[in-house]
């Protein structure tokens, strides 16, 4: 009796220890298999890729993975973690967020920013609460994209292949679970998430049906020279060209003062419309008195580094222009000169690609814009950058694009990406050719992607501020286009107090089509109706030498 029941408790404990082993098979589930359907994607081979996660989770609040801060408002969704390997030395993460409920159709692929290195769990909660089965990937550069010296596939996937990875993976999950393909494709990404559409458009024409590219670093090699020019002036230059957060006021509120209202905007404006217009010389700034300095004035070391900033990198030996510099008016936002030339931000943050280049102890203080730009380009530009104008295929195929960029931003100048556009239209042959399949819509005071002194949302970061509709809202607006075939000639814009929606509405006004941008005809200039849009000057920005638009 004793053995049988010695061989009844073995056999128990040898089930639950099976059970618990099936329990930790790289997987987890709130819930059994038949309660949380989302965990037999598990048990299916996805080529590439190894699911390390799936899991139902419940409407309501959800912690990311090494997170303090719950995304809130949650839809109930099916969470897929996984990890891809296109090369043995790759190591891409991505997610998948599927509506357990409501889902729209229609796949989602997001964007992310900086040198990447992890999932942007915002952008998957803000197309999760749009009904979209959304992804989102790390691009290969966990921990950090510091950490990728000495990886050269690992530079590929940040480049374009992780996003082409994620979006192939995804979209067999989401049909997976779904058990019907979805009927649309689309990209939305900001800053390197802009990166990442143009990357898709120019590389992978057939992953998406429409793609919303915002300020984008395309031009990605060249993007960051900017940023150690302009740290080098203020860093380097003999007796401090470094300029204190009050003296970068200072010089804001002066181009303000000299150009806005001047420049198509309205009277009181404490932002520019349109930078290109504003013709603002530096010399005019109150300069200190020899050896003086009361903080109300540039000195001589400063005003050498402001004019140094102004003019943006250029190619000492021969002249040519490798970057266009940060836009007259965005010196004092967040991401502007302070940001910038901070040497416990800017090296640890932007300097990445560089170490890629020259190896982890990489010195700016010796870096040559010719001979060193020279190399980084040959090794970096071809995988990086997202330059191609030819846009053909994805116009073939019926492909649409919608890209913007606020006119105060200091991170990723928007005068590249007019720069971009207009060799688009060239390839094109016209403007109305290429606004058959990509508009672009130049946003006037927005800063990096939203904030900044004037209009900051049109919907652009997938979060539920402003109306879901074609004439408030991007994504909207594009789905539209995609779907319907009605082209967009206009958005209404919002600036939020402060950049927060719960503040309020300070006002509102239209934005159309590049080359026209809202021009204050008379009324109220809060309200839209007080402005039209008019065709302003093109060609007139500081533009890369052809030899850096590669």
């Amino acid at each position: 009796m004793i053995y049988k029941t010695s061989l009844f408790v073995v056999a128990l404990f040898l089930l639950l220890c099976i059970s618990h082993l099936n329990g930790q098979n790289n997987s987890t589930s709130k819930g059994s298999v038949v309660d949380c359907p989302c965990q037999q994607l598990a048990n299916i081979a996805f080529p590439g890729a190894t699911i390390t996660t799936t899991e139902c989770v419940d409407a309501g609040a959800f912690t990311p993975p090494g997170s303090t801060q719950a995304l809130t408002n949650l839809p109930a969704f099916c969470r897929v973690a996984a990890t891809l390997k296109p090369t043995p030395e790759s190591m891409i993460r991505i997610e998948v967020w599927l509506p357990q409920t409501n889902w729209n159709g229609r796949f989602l692929g997001t964007g992310t920013g900086g040198g990447a290195g992890a999932i942007a769990y915002g952008s998957l909660a803000n197309g999760l609460k749009r009904g979209f089965a959304t992804t989102n990937t790390d691009m290969g550069t966990s921990p950090n994209a510091n950490d990728a010296v000495g990886h050269p596939e690992r530079w590929t996937d940040f480049g374009h292949r992780a996003t082409h990875e994620m979006t192939t993976t995804a979209k067999a999950i989401t049909q997976a679970y779904y058990k019907k393909p979805f009927h649309h494709a689309y990209f939305a990404g900001c800053s390197t998430g802009g990166q990442q559409a143009l990357m898709e458009a120019q590389r992978y024409p057939d992953d998406y049906n429409g793609i919303l590219a915002g300020a984008p670093a395309n031009n990605r090699t060249h993007l960051h020279t900017g940023f150690v020019w302009n740290y080098k002036v203020t860093n380097q230059i003999p007796g401090s060209g470094f300029l204190p957060k009050e003296k970068i006021a200072l010089i804001t509120n002066a181009v303000v003062k000299a150009c806005a209202g001047k420049d198509g905007g309205a009277p009181g404006d404490n932002f520019l419309t349109d930078p290109r217009l504003c013709k603002f010389d530096p010399e005019t700034l109150p300069k200190c008195p020899e050896g003086t300095d009361d903080g109300t004035c540039l000195t001589s070391a400063q005003l050498t580094a402001l004019k140094k900033i102004y003019a943006g990198p250029t190619n000492p030996r021969t002249g040519e222009r490798i970057y266009t510099p940060l836009p007259l008016g965005s010196e004092n936002i967040a991401s502007g000169i302070e940001y910038q030339q901070n040497p416990n931000q800017a090296p640890p943050s932007l300097f990445y690609q560089y170490k890629w280049t020259f190896g982890a102890n990489f010195d700016y203080t010796r870096f040559d814009f010719d001979q060193d730009q020279a190399k980084m380009d040959s090794l970096l530009a071809p995988i990086l950058n997202a330059n191609n104008p030819d846009l053909e295929l994805l116009k073939k195929r019926g492909g649409k694009i919608l890209m913007y960029a606020g006119t105060a931003d200091p991170l990723v100048p928007f005068q590249d990406a007019v720069n971009y556009y207009e060799r688009v239209i060239k390839a094109q042959g016209g403007t109305k050719p290429t606004g058959d399949f990509f508009r672009f819509f130049l946003i006037p005071g927005m800063a990096h992607c939203s904030g900044g002194p004037g209009l900051n949302d049109c919907g652009q970061n997938l979060a539920l501020n402003v109306p879901q509709d074609s004439d408030h809202d991007v994504l909207t607006a594009l789905i539209q286009w995609v779907e319907q075939g009605i082209a967009p000639d206009k958005f209404t814009a919002t600036a939020f107090t402060g950049g927060v929606p719960a503040n309020g509405i300070r006002f509102q006004r239209p934005i159309y089509p590049y080359p026209k941008l809202p021009k204050y005809i008379s009324g109220d200039p809060n309200a839209p109706a007080s402005y039209q849009g008019i065709d302003f000057p093109r060609h007139t920005i500081l533009a890369p030498a052809e030899k850096y638009l590669k």
